[in-house]
């Protein structure tokens, strides 16, 4: 009787220990739980708070913003188009792909490119489609062009783009500047491209050539080419775009919705929101 009593409390105690560790090891794993649950939700409100909007003023004085929910991509509202973003690239003007465009695609606002897909319908008629080269550039590219233009000993893509020219006047004359009418996402760079010929139209002249003849009204090219030019700027000004009196191939929407506003965020699927 002793054994079984002895046995039959080893057991109880045995019981009772074994529900005291379960008890504990499932506090451990709900506090576990609970700790990650914690780490989790802290992490997406770090996320939401990094994603959130913000607007700032540069040093010298130009509103910057990183919101994006006004943008689309082109292609969604002008499937027609053909696209060749140069930046995106190393055939451009500084040789190398340009900072903010981790993506070879093209944003505009709303408004604009709602006003591109009208021109795109017009020329299509007319058996031509839009070929873009450009359209929303992030601030960093215009920083890293601006960083560029300073350093006068790099000109790998001079023979190509500014042959006639020094560097040290990129500035003084306009060709690069701090801030660009790009950053606010209501301008394009762009060509016609013939469906018959399955060519680009002849411009007499290159896309992003810095010297007078990307000027819409030089003269010294075949009266073919500049009526070429005169077809792709009518058909965008009929349709709310204002030309460049330096580049045949560049236009802003006229009644742009953000005129005071440069933009941030980079050209990537994962900018707009």
């Amino acid at each position: 009787m002793k054994k079984n009593g002895y046995l039959l409390t080893s057991l109880l105690l045995s019981a009772i220990l074994s529900i005291g560790f379960l008890c504990g090891c499932g506090n451990t794993a709900s506090e576990e739980g609970n700790e990650t649950a914690n780490a989790d939700a802290n992490a997406n409100a770090t996320e939401a708070v990094a994603e959130e909007p913000t607007t700032a003023v540069s040093e010298d004085g130009v509103t910057l913003s990183n919101d994006s929910s006004d943008f689309v991509l082109v292609t969604d509202v002008v499937p027609d188009a053909i696209f060749e973003i140069r930046y995106y690239s190393t055939y451009n003007f500084v040789g190398d792909r340009i900072d903010g465009y981790e993506e070879p695609l093209a944003f505009m606002t709303k408004e604009a490119a709602e006003a591109l897909k009208e021109v795109s319908d017009d020329v299509k008629e007319d058996g031509y489609r839009l070929k873009i080269y450009d359209a929303y550039r992030p601030q960093e590219a215009v920083t890293n062009f601006v960083e560029w233009a300073k350093d006068e000993d790099d000109t790998r893509m001079k023979e190509y783009f500014y042959p006639e020219l020094d560097k040290d006047v990129l500035f003084p004359q306009g060709y690069i500047a701090e801030h660009s009418g790009h950053s606010r996402g209501s301008t394009v760079d762009l060509t016609l491209f013939d469906m018959e010929t399955e060519k680009e139209v002849d411009m007499g002249g290159t896309f992003d050539y810095f010297g007078e003849e990307s000027h819409p009204d030089y003269k010294g090219i075949t009266e073919e080419q500049y009526n070429n030019r005169m077809i792709l700027r009518e058909a965008m000004t009929e349709h709310g775009f204002k030309p460049l009196p330096e580049e045949w191939w560049h236009f802003t929407l006229e009644n742009e919705p953000y005129p005071d506003t440069y933009f941030t965020f980079p050209v990537n699927s994962e900018a707009l929101n």
